[in-house]
């Protein structure tokens, strides 16, 4: 299992990223010999086949996840103006974690449409008119914003979200992530590049913010030996425990 608690993904340093854009180079080279045969073969997979796949990819909309977290943020970061002592604390504890979740899965969101906007690559439902490797490069529709996948980046990034807030639950999350992933190719709305695209920026993305979350020491702290780790909740599990009192 991934160690969570490593600055970067795949024992990745500062010696390692050019062989590792290598090899993110060489693996989109290699997926791209397979875009359409995967992509036409699994659309024409009979509607009972495909049909659980339009059911778990709605789980890689975003709405859902920072909708709630901003609106949480808000409203805890208001309690902790207005109330004081343990409840203050408590508000506080929670803003940190509710801001963490919606710039973890949000942030790498805005990098994949950037991405999407300069790449500007044509969908699958574009494959007729246009083909496989069609591009209209930063001026362009829904149509050809393929590369990457917002989707699969925002259930990756919600993977590792919650991976480094609950390490024990990131088992889970993550294999829904690839479900949601899996699932973009036969719905037509992806190549299987444009998925690896998306697990990447939603990976790179999630730890970037865990990052300067860490180095701000918001909710996480980096330890002597660099690893990154969730500083414990006091003040909510106190509230609570007073609550039961």
């Amino acid at each position: 299992m991934i160690d969570l608690t490593k600055p970067w993904p795949l024992g990745l340093d500062s010696r390692r990223w050019p062989l590792f854009c290598f090899a993110i180079v060489l693996g989109v080279a290699l997926l791209a010999q397979i875009d359409i045969w995967a992509s036409r073969s699994t659309i024409a997979w009979p509607d009972q086949w495909r049909a659980p796949f339009f059911f778990i990819t709605d789980y890689g909309l975003s709405d859902w996840v920072l909708i709630p977290s901003l609106a949480i943020f808000i409203l805890a970061l208001l309690a902790a103006l207005a109330l004081k002592d343990l409840p203050r604390l408590a508000a506080r504890e929670l803003a940190a974690l509710s801001g963490f979740v919606f710039l973890g899965v949000g942030v790498p969101g805005l990098m994949a449409n950037l991405i999407k906007r300069l790449v500007g690559r044509g969908r699958p439902t574009e494959f007729e008119v246009s083909g496989a490797f069609s591009f209209q490069n930063v001026f362009n529709d829904w149509n050809f914003q393929s590369f990457p996948s917002g989707h699969t980046t925002t259930a990756i990034a919600l993977a590792f979200v919650i991976g480094f807030l609950w390490p024990r639950l990131f088992a889970v999350f993550f294999a829904i992530g690839v479900l949601v992933s899996f699932s973009r190719v036969p719905i037509g709305m992806h190549y299987p590049t444009d998925v690896f695209g998306g697990v990447l920026v939603g990976m790179l993305g999630a730890y970037l913010v865990r990052n300067f979350f860490a180095r701000r020491s918001w909710l996480f702290e980096t330890l002597p030996d660099g690893r990154m780790v969730v500083r414990p909740f006091s003040a909510i599990p106190a509230l609570f425990q007073r609550a039961r009192e």
